[in-house]
């Protein structure tokens, strides 16, 4: 196939074109009329199996031959003439054998890291270990590491590493890594082809030898007497000078973020110059002129002086950039949005056409864009397996361990597409479940439920089951959640075996519902099955790993599912793909989007090392962070040489502004610095993407002509005069003045706003618990007793309270303490006020009939105490800061309705008498104390005005205005989105509309 030749063989190809047609054409060209077994005798060796099926594609284009035997370099681990070497441990159980000793380790050291972070530790540890042996580190490199002038944490952390190291010399029997064992294998190999050379051709195709043990496998093959690499992106238009530097062993490292210096490197320490690196097959890209550009943009920082003098002398700037776009869209949404249109174009058009983005969340949500018009992309990445309905299924399942389980947990679980599947026959059944779990959810919310426990399901099953009379199914059904789900909360420190039979016994129940039938399709579709195949491999591998407690368990479980893929086999849009940087190193189409082009994301962030800093990995030979960001850089440069590019980035992100990737920068500055042609081009790139950012923007937006609502006028409904309420409580006298239009929706529609599942505690809840903390207090007082002796009742008795009816445990310590601060001042002051005339009641209801209007008020007061003197003293708590006078009098006439109800109606077991006065105490800090005196003047003037009020309403031109008078502009009403608030402004008059 090759001429003999005394020099190894590195051959290129060039940016922009196709590469696995190259390798194809290259190899046919060099076969010529030779015998056809000579072909099926070559060697290729690639570098993923994406580029193995496009090369095997390649070679199917009708013609009948011989194939070449076309390998994936990490196949050479199963070579059968190395099978003397010990098969590699799995990467799940190195990880669990890791967790154990990073666990110890951290026990010893807990200011190393938190506990939690054991597996995540274990994993980069793995990694580290790995990239060792990749690199030909060995572990004696641990012990000339140099640690002047570093932190504690590297010492302890290279401390840790020597431990492992012993553990590894002291135990032969550890079976050896992934990498080592390739490392042998190609070493063993080496010796192999010292001794007797293959004749034959092999070629190593697509890998720029990023990974040491790669880069010795070429090096091996570049040597053979028919042996080649064949390198992808080669910059044949870099000049003379710039190879020197980037070859020059003098200045090693300080460029290793330029595109080309792998490639340089490896031709280097081949002993090869720039001439000996020529095209395998020549054939012109598809712009030749804009390649040149990109080359000169990415000059190494020490020759950017170049701009200068090679600048002006580019030809054709204007042309080579006609078919670039540069989109620099708002937001990440609607570079999304912007992308996706030019790949639906480009589906039309019948144009091959590929997205190359590192950003996983801009290629999911591209793929959600084209699914709007029925595309589905080629992803090669796949679908993470925590992602699917299996993968959610599990992390739903592994998070319930150790905690009780909430009413958001259970619904969400109750909702999954994969529960209650059994009996498939009879899909009837799983209607039933989503009804039933529907009512479930509409109760749990209605009652503010935030721990769903068996009483509380027995309680919705009786009640549901009795309006619907099948109490017995509902009983059934609530009885095989909470039997099934309860077990989980309890669950403590236990092996991981363990976990995983309670992880997989909880999914097979859910699945097959109260029915018990085993046929639901958990395991049936494709995630399902990879999903069983991840959960075999843990159980297979679970005696390896520790006890773990529930938390352990849960971010170990979480970080291998989220790390499995799933792929769907099924046939993809044969134009539309979406590239990882990998596949694409080797792959090419006619429309090339590079998306997400910001720094931190093209390239990446590098990765924080807990084990080794900067200075370590130098030391020790293993990778840098700017050999990560040359290979970034170098796939950048092979994907801006297709025939058509788009280069899209988004301005902000969700938190602020984005900085452009440097390539973007460096390439924008460039043409900015040319000539007017430049400049020209640079305009006009930018002058198409704002077209596609304007299409995108406008695809969301509705048209105005023909779509655009008119917007909602302020509410203010009047509903016929018998429709209106005849009974409000005191609480709603203010709502009525405030907000009339919730008084509509809640007491004439009926319409009361659902909690949310995920209840948290508010301000409500602080208040309810502090009202029965203040009434158990009050109960139980003694004649005599002292304020010490209070304070000391009145903490006990908020630890009973708090217990009792706070679910939350940090609540309980923070109320718990708010309380203490002022226990002693709050019981002396109640003894005070208790000591006169003492109390005769609690939380009771009262009520009053305005028959002149026909219309009863009513009420329940947190305390009346007696007065010294007579006369009556009625209390409301607030967990908060009172009212003013001012206000309590206007507004807030809460304790003024009551003082009338007492005086003129009636209270449960409270004789009618004459109000003295009415104050709201605060539990607040300061406790503060609103105080308003009573008399005869002031209970008529309340009786007049809440009949006037009452009577303005019985009006039928009177309409229920929403919002109508606002305390705050911050005022948040339950029925803003019923009343289609921020359509209008209470500046607006409201429009009076008849009610039927």
């Amino acid at each position: 196939m090759f001429e003999p030749s005394d020099k190894p063989r590195l051959f290129g190809v060039a940016c922009g074109i196709d590469f696995p047609r190259a390798i194809k054409e290259g190899i046919l060209s060099r076969f010529g009329s030779d015998a056809p077994e000579l072909l099926a005798r070559t060697e290729v060796f690639v570098n993923t199996s994406r580029m193995k099926r496009d090369l095997i594609a390649a070679f199917d284009d009708g013609t009948t031959r011989l194939l070449p035997r076309i390998r994936l370099v990490t196949e050479l681990s199963n070579d059968f003439r190395f099978r003397d070497v010990r098969m590699p441990v799995s990467g799940l159980r190195l990880r669990l054998e890791l967790s154990q000793l990073v666990a110890h380790f951290l026990d010893n050291r807990p200011n190393f890291a938190e506990r939690s972070a054991v597996y995540g530790l274990a994993d980069t540890l793995a990694l580290l270990l790995g990239e060792m042996h990749d690199e030909a580190v060995t572990y004696d490199i641990l012990s000339n590491l140099k640690l002047e002038n570093t932190s504690d944490h590297w010492r302890e952390a290279l401390e840790f590493l020597k431990i492992v190291k012993d553990i590894y010399d002291r135990d032969s029997d550890i079976p050896p890594l992934v990498e080592e064992r390739m490392r042998t294998v190609v070493d063993r190999l080496g010796d192999l082809w010292a001794k007797s050379e293959p004749t034959h051709p092999i070629l190593v195709v697509g890998s720029t030898g990023s990974r040491g043990t790669t880069a010795r496998f070429m090096e091996l093959v570049a040597r053979l007497p028919q042996g080649a690499v064949v390198q992808p992106g080669v910059d044949f238009e870099m000049p003379q000078h710039v190879w020197d530097r980037l070859a020059d062993p003098t200045i090693y490292g300080q460029m290793q973020d330029h595109p080309q210096e792998r490639i340089v490197r490896l031709a280097t320490h081949l002993g090869l110059t720039k001439r000996d690196v020529i095209p395998f097959f020549e054939t012109d890209p598809p712009s030749e002129d804009r390649n040149k550009i990109l080359s000169l943009a990415l000059r190494p920082a020490p020759v950017t002086d170049d701009w200068m003098t090679e600048g002006p002398k580019l030809k054709g700037v204007l042309q080579a950039c006609e078919s670039l776009t540069l989109i620099e869209a708002q937001d990440p949404r609607r570079e999304a949005t912007s992308v996706a249109l030019i790949l639906r174009k480009a589906a039309e058009d019948g144009t091959r056409a590929a997205l190359i983005t590192p950003d996983r969340d801009l290629a999911r949500q591209v793929c959600a864009m084209l699914d709007r018009w029925g595309i589905d992309p080629d992803d090669s990445a796949g679908e993470p397996l925590n992602q699917t309905p299996a993968g959610r299924l599990f992390r739903l399942i592994s998070n319930l361990f150790g905690r009780q389980i909430t009413a958001q947990d259970m619904i969400v679980l109750l909702k999954h597409p994969l529960v209650a599947r059994g009996n498939i026959a009879d899909e009837s059944k799983r209607g039933i479940h989503l009804l039933w779990t529907r009512q479930l959810e509409v109760y749990l919310r209605r009652k503010s439920v935030t721990f769903p426990t068996k009483d509380k399901m027995i309680e919705w099953a009786q009640k549901a089951g009795k309006a619907s009379n099948d109490m017995d199914d509902r009983m059934a059904w609530a009885m095989w959640i909470s039997d099934l789900l309860a077990p989980a909360a309890g669950v403590g420190t236990r092996s991981l075996s363990a976990h995983l039979d309670h992880a997989m016994a909880l999914a097979s129940g859910l699945a097959s519902g109260p029915s018990g039938f085993d046929d639901s399709p958990l395991w049936d579709n494709l995630s399902g099955r990879e999903m069983r195949r991840v959960m075999d491999e843990l159980m297979r591998e679970a005696k390896w790993g520790a006890d773990m407690t529930p938390f352990e368990f849960d971010d170990m479980f979480r970080a291998v599912v989220g790390r499995a893929m799933s792929r769907d086999p099924t046939p993809k849009h044969p134009n539309v793909m979406i590239w990882g940087t990998l596949e694409a190193r080797s792959l090419q189409a006619d429309l090339v989007i590079v998306g997400g082009m910001n720094d931190g994301i093209w390239p990446s962030q590098p990765k924080p090392d807990p084990w080794f800093s900067r200075e370590m990995r130098k030391d020790a030979g293993l990778l840098s962070p700017e050999q990560m960001i040359g290979l970034s850089a170098h796939d950048f440069q092979q994907a801006f040489g297709a025939r058509e590019v788009v280069i899209s980035r988004a301005i902000r992100d969700a938190e602020a502004e984005t900085v452009p990737s440097r390539w973007v920068i460096r390439l924008t500055n460039l043409l900015h610095g040319m000539s007017d042609e430049g400049m020209q081009a640079l305009r006009d790139m930018r002058a198409r993407g704002v077209q596609w950012t304007q299409w995108a923007t406008l695809l969301d937006q509705p048209d105005p002509a023909r779509d655009v609502m008119e917007l909602a006028k302020r509410p203010s409904p009047r509903p016929p005069i018998d429709a209106r309420p005849r009974s409000l409580s005191v609480t709603r006298i203010e709502t009525l003045i405030r907000d009339p239009y919730a008084i509509y929706a809640s007491k004439i529609l009926g319409l009361y706003k659902l909690a949310p599942l995920n209840t948290t505690p508010d301000p409500r809840d602080r208040g309810n618990a502090f009202h029965d903390i203040m009434e158990r207090f009050v109960d139980k007082y003694v004649s005599g007793e002292t304020g010490s002796d209070a304070a000391l009742r009145l903490l006990s008795l908020t630890d009973e309270v708090l217990n009792e009816t706070v679910v939350w445990p940090t609540e309980r310590r923070i109320w718990r303490s708010r309380m203490q601060k002022i226990a002693h001042r709050l019981a002396s002051r109640e003894v005070e006020r208790l000591a006169p005339g003492g109390n005769v009641g609690l939380e009771k209801d009262g009520r009053i009939v305005l028959s002149n209007i026909d219309f009863t008020l009513t009420c329940q007061a947190d305390r009346i105490d007696r007065m010294d003197g007579g006369g009556y003293h009625i209390f409301d708590y607030k967990a908060s800061i009172p009212p003013t006078q001012k206000d309590a009098k206007t507004f807030r006439i809460q304790l003024l309705l009551e003082a009338l109800i007492l005086q003129d109606g009636s209270f449960d077991d409270i004789a009618q008498g004459n109000v003295r006065r009415v104050s709201y105490l605060g539990l607040d800090k300061e406790l503060k104390v609103t105080q308003i005196d009573i008399d005869a003047d002031i209970v008529a003037d309340v009786r007049r005005k809440l009949t006037a009020l009452i009577s303005n309403y019985d009006k039928p031109e009177t309409g229920y205005t929403a919002r109508r008078a606002p305390k705050f502009n911050s005022f948040r009403s339950d029925y803003d989105l019923l009343s289609r608030f921020k359509e209008w402004t209470e500046a607006d008059t409201a429009s009076g509309e008849d009610m039927q």
